[in-house]
């Protein structure tokens, strides 16, 4: 009796493991669009900074070294202590195209980093914005062109990838860049079914029509995270909303050091998913549940079901995964992490577990 029912539950839990690897699919097989534009998107590049010195200092000088044509840049200092507004400063009177929004101390109550981002939007003066962190770089210096290029009459939001810097002999590193590989197959694959669900703040682009259309961040702003994906949420449509994965587009940045920093960020991340709508809450967490079981149970399965019947089952998961996340992180250059895939996967699974039960014994913080 338990053989049977191991044996069933498995086998339901890897069907439904495939059909999310045949979803991925969408993404997996897509081709980099690197169409050649005739005219050339003015676009207002957006970076909100909180005591971000030192990365503003690395940063600026490579948005400024673009090779697109029609841009400014829109840095905006949300209430920094250190000395960001200065370096800023320096960078505005130097190059004009340059724009400063600066939100004082007192006005830090109103929203946090959604208050100061919807000052920077209203201040720039294109209809195309394109966002990323202080703590990025761009990968290339056609960011700007490639991220734009993917705008169209009728694709008005743009998901790019953040990918993390490499760090040789490093077991942090590699479970980090893993992780975002997985991230990023699941929420490309959804905007492609034409069903996004998250963007990262890090490569994000959007035109002020959208941004108006949906009021903003208004719907929640009383949420401290979530610039990128519940904006998503409110904005995204069936048809217009499009992907960028060709690697000129890509931004990197240092990943978290230890455990316990990329603990600290995953859970500011994952308390965001509670206010996703319902279907993508179901699905995404089906995902997760059933990628739990399938590794909770073949183990044990093995003692208990024949050979013969139990070895197929297993195997059947571990190839068709391996294959979609093989093809997926070479398109985005992490070809690296395949070497321990079932490892960094088992890793993930518990890591992800430790932060539902953290975040449901408390709330984690978000902005500086």
């Amino acid at each position: 009796m338990i053989t049977t029912i191991l044996l069933y539950i498995l086998v339901a839990v890897v069907i439904i493991q495939i059909c999310y690897s045949l979803s991925f699919l969408s993404f997996t097989f897509h081709k980099p669009n690197v169409k050649k534009v005739q005219e050339t998107i003015p676009v207002s590049v957006i970076v909100c900074a909180k005591n971000e010195k030192e990365n503003l200092q690395t940063l600026i000088p490579v948005v400024l070294s673009q090779k697109h044509s029609n841009f400014e840049l829109v840095l905006i200092n949300d209430a920094s202590t250190d000395d960001s507004l200065e370096l800023i400063q320096q960078f505005e009177k130097q190059d004009k195209r340059v724009k400063i929004v600066n939100v004082e101390n007192n006005e830090a109550f109103w929203g946090n980093k959604k208050y100061a981002l919807t000052l920077g939007i209203k201040a720039a003066k294109h209809n195309h914005l394109l966002f990323t962190d202080a703590d990025c770089v761009p990968a290339s210096d056609d960011w700007i062109q490639s991220m734009s290029n993917q705008f169209s009459k009728k694709k008005s939001i743009v998901l790019g990838y953040g990918a993390y810097k490499k760090k040789k002999n490093s077991l942090v590193n590699l479970l980090v860049r893993y992780e975002t590989v997985l991230t990023a197959i699941q929420y490309f694959s959804y905007a492609k079914l034409g069903s996004a669900y998250m963007a990262v703040g890090r490569n994000l682009a959007y035109t002020k029509d959208e941004f108006y259309r949906v009021k903003g961040f208004i719907n929640h702003i009383q949420v401290r995270s979530g610039d990128d994906d519940l904006f998503i949420k409110d904005a995204a449509t069936n048809s217009n909303t499009t992907i960028s994965i060709d690697s000129n587009s890509f931004t990197i940045s240092e990943a978290p050091k230890d455990l316990s920093s990329w603990f600290r960020q995953k859970r500011r991340h994952i308390s965001t998913a509670s206010y996703y709508k319902f279907k993508h809450q179901f699905f995404l967490g089906l995902f997760f549940i059933s990628k739990f079981i399938f590794w909770l149970l073949a183990p044990i399965s093995f003692f208990f079901v024949e050979l013969h019947l139990i070895l197929p089952i297993t195997l059947s998961y571990l190839i068709i995964n391996y294959l979609v996340i093989g093809i997926s992180s070479k398109k985005l250059k992490e070809p690296q992490i395949l070497y321990i895939q079932p490892f960094l996967e088992i890793f993930l699974v518990l890591f992800q577990i430790t932060i539902f039960i953290a975040n449901s014994i408390s709330k984690p913080t978000h902005w500086k």
